[in-house]
């Protein structure tokens, strides 16, 4: 199954961009990530919380603010500062 990764062109007006990261490895996330520019949002989906490895990579330059978690997964505002 090939999954689709969103390119980032800043076209959305609210500068939300999806992400549903569930069954991706990491790197594809990092790359969805590093191109955002200050005040941009990913909104984040998965079957498990990345946070731990998230604030690794990338410590205060993001904010993290969860919509939901629970067993059927994980949805979460990355918020690059």
């Amino acid at each position: 199954m090939q999954i689709a990764i969103p390119v980032h062109d800043r076209t959305t007006p609210d500068a939300i961009y999806p992400f549903d990261a569930r069954g991706i490895a990491k790197r594809p996330i990092f790359g969805a990530l590093d191109p955002l520019k200050p005040g941009e949002h990913m909104r984040f989906v998965n079957d498990h919380n990345p946070i731990p490895l998230q604030q690794q990579r990338y410590g205060d330059k993001i904010e993290i603010n969860y919509h939901n978690q629970g067993p059927q997964g994980v949805t979460i505002d990355f918020i690059v500062n």
